[in-house]
């Protein structure tokens, strides 16, 4: 509807009226504003001229005839619900479920709901050890956390929890459900969940414990090659990244052939944490930048000089348990081509929530922005998408006979490695046993890291 503007003719006494109830309506903060345009109008009648008045929009008002509804209801409730209900309670209600109809990540944090808030952010707090959020009604895992319960018992990513216990999730809400997940070590919580591929729900037993979250995994997985894990992203993140890097080259004893960067099933974090990771790699550029409707949402981090891997090949995995912090490391590295992304298609979570302070003990969660990476892709249910699609697999080794070579020959030309060469096939047999046991995917960007440099050792061979 387009903004209104009337032209009126009117008397100095009717001019008052309505000067005084423009102030009125407009608030204390407007006070000046509203002063100046108050006078204006006075010296426009005073001076006989014709004045201009702009209309509010009715777009921009209060709904009224909702308003009506929303007391209607509430007076309903009041008088003839099964059981009483406080106007404390019924008010409460209406908070979350304003925040809770707005899209799944903003929601209303009572005093203990902050107080879990921060624990998760700190990397110490108590349940079975999954991210989740709510999909079509029911409780959705984003993604178990490394070493925890609900890992240990075989809850996936993707998994749909239909029952916590005997209670059905439909109809939960979001806290609701968290709060009957978290509860005293020791105790089992049965999962009811649907999964993709099997025919019903299936039922998993999974025992509460104090979840401690350790941020930074790493070791070396052949000489040169190191790996990082990186289970959720805190406050120490950024810092523990550097240290774990350190640590496997001083381990190595020189720099690294390559790194592989895993963030599969990571659910993301603190934002900061991902923006420090992604500086550590890169010497400049853009690393991640939000837009929202208020300034302060609007954000743009970029990285400081100094790549600590100083080039190294690099290979991040991901899935679709990889969210929000995750995806902007993941989306900054590909966008720089500073690194290989490999796996599937990460979550999609590029939203940013603030957390705002009503009182003392009480806050919302609410969604401010969107993330957008580099090259100003948003991640918002697109997520992103690896460069090498390698979908999760089991390795076997093949039954079967080795090859007939020209060594098994009675009587054939000795050759000037042939013993060496024999006892590196014995080794390899023995790697190749091993990786069958391993994760394919890491596999594959280990493989994809000694390609890398097979060709980088050839082009420095030829420009010598």
């Amino acid at each position: 509807m387009k903004r209104v503007r009337s032209t009126l003719q009117i008397s100095p006494l009717r001019c008052i009226t309505l000067a005084t109830c423009f102030f009125a309506a407009s608030g204390l903060a407007m006070a000046q504003d509203q002063d100046a345009q108050t006078q204006q109008i006075l010296d426009g009648i005073q001076n006989g001229e014709r004045v201009q008045i702009q209309l509010p929009d009715p777009e921009e008002q209060l709904p009224l005839d909702e308003l009506r509804k929303f007391t209607e209801v509430f007076s309903r409730i009041k008088a003839a619900y099964v059981e009483e209900v406080s106007d404390r309670k019924l008010l409460e209600s209406a908070i979350k479920g304003m925040l809770s109809d707005l899209d799944p990540h903003s929601t209303y944090l009572a005093p203990k709901d902050y107080e879990q808030l921060e624990e998760s952010t700190s990397g110490e707090f108590g349940g079975l050890g999954i991210e989740v959020g709510m999909e079509n009604g029911f409780v959705k895992v984003i993604a178990p956390i490394d070493d925890t319960p609900a890992q240990k018992a075989g809850v996936q990513a993707g998994d749909l929890i239909i029952k916590l216990g005997e209670k059905p999730v439909k109809g939960m809400s979001l806290e609701e459900a968290v709060k009957l997940m978290r509860g005293k070590p020791g105790t089992v919580l049965t999962l009811t969940i649907m999964r993709d591929g099997e025919n019903g729900p299936i039922e998993i037993d999974v025992t509460r414990d104090v979840i401690k979250v350790t941020s930074i995994k790493s070791r070396m997985m052949e000489n040169g090659y190191g790996y990082v894990r990186i289970t959720q992203f805190q406050a120490e993140t950024g810092r523990q990244f550097r240290q774990a890097l350190s640590g496997l080259e001083e381990e190595y004893g020189g720099d690294l052939d390559g790194l592989i960067i895993d963030v599969r099933n990571n659910p993301g974090g603190v934002l900061q944490a991902a923006v420090e990771t992604a500086d550590a790699l890169l010497d400049e550029g853009l690393i991640v930048y939000t837009e929202g409707r208020i300034q302060s949402s609007r954000l743009r981090f970029s990285a400081k000089a100094g790549d600590v891997m100083e080039g190294t090949p690099i290979v991040v995995l991901i899935n679709g348990g990889s969210a929000s912090a995750s995806e902007i490391l993941a989306g900054a590295l590909q966008d720089h081509g500073r690194a290989v992304i490999m796996g599937t298609k990460s979550f999609g979570k590029g939203s940013v929530q603030t957390v705002i302070p009503l009182d003392e003990t009480h806050a919302i969660k609410m969604t401010t922005a969107r993330y957008f990476t580099p090259d100003g892709r948003s991640i918002q249910a697109t997520g992103i998408k690896p460069d090498i699609v390698v979908r999760p697999a089991e390795l076997t080794e093949l039954d079967g006979q080795p090859f007939f070579t020209e060594a098994d020959l009675s009587g054939h030309l000795q050759g000037d490695n042939e013993v060496d060469d024999r006892t590196e096939q014995d080794d390899n047999s023995e790697t190749q046993a091993s990786a069958a046991e391993r994760d394919y995917q890491l596999r594959s960007a280990l493989n994809l890291l000694k390609g890398m440099n097979i060709l980088n050792r050839r082009d420095q061979g030829k420009n010598q």
